[in-house]
């Protein structure tokens, strides 16, 4: 059985202000706690490899499963401690790439080509991609085998304008989530503020916000399953 690829960031703090940021931890843990109990393997990955920051604004909002990963030494070790080079990887054992997100992303997912590379190969082999909140934004420049944006004409969701400016954060990012993926061409689509949606078109799947890993963990799930 292929397994699923974990990205997450490995940026600490935004950039020009010192504002801790990182992986939000929920946006992890509730898509492995998805995953594992459907019975599939897990790699994470990070563009550096090695240590992942988490954002301490997520313990404030971490509820029973944050914790029960969060607490369990093996998932620390290979989710946040020791997470794998994309350059090590081969696209080829993997049937998705799921894109955590936390601010940090915005700094480390959309012009890293090593994890371009790799997410457009596991998608023409036929793999998910799959991302969450601001994890959307791994999907900027993923182009198809005619050098088009991958997103254009796909229904997409990420963590929108509104929910960033509610997030006190409008002025200290490199750009919002929501107009880049719809100056791409998506046909971008969002619900309230923080609450869960989730959208699916053909192998891509995204979340709105840290509200929705769990949904997309699901709906993976359901599709995979098909397969068999």
């Amino acid at each position: 059985m292929k397994k699923i690829l974990i990205i997450e960031t490995n940026i600490p703090k935004y950039d020009k202000y010192n504002r801790a940021t990182g992986l939000w931890l929920g946006e992890t843990a509730h898509f492995y706690d998805e995953i594992v109990s459907a019975g599939y393997e897990i790699d994470f990955a990070s563009p550096m490899g090695g240590y992942v920051p988490l954002d301490p604004e997520s313990f404030k909002y971490a509820n029973e499963i944050d914790w029960k990963w969060y607490t369990d030494k093996d998932f620390r070790t290979l989710a946040l401690a020791n997470t794998k080079k994309i350059s090590e990887l081969n696209p080829q054992d993997y049937i998705a790439i799921y894109y955590t997100g936390g601010h940090g992303v915005l700094w480390d997912y959309p012009d890293n080509s090593e994890l371009k590379k790799m997410a457009e190969e596991i998608y023409k082999l036929g793999g998910f991609i799959v991302s969450v909140c601001h994890g959307a934004v791994g999907l900027l420049n993923l182009t198809d085998e005619n050098e088009k944006y991958l997103i254009k004409d796909k229904v997409i969701t990420g963590f929108t304008n509104d929910e960033e400016k509610l997030n006190g954060t409008t002025d200290k990012v490199p750009f919002l989530t929501e107009t880049e993926l719809i100056q791409r061409g998506a046909k971008y689509e969002k619900e309230s503020a923080f609450k869960e949606f989730v959208v699916k078109d053909g192998r891509i799947i995204t979340g709105q916000n840290p509200q929705s890993p769990q949904k997309v963990g699901k709906i993976l799930i359901e599709e995979l399953n098909k397969l068999k």
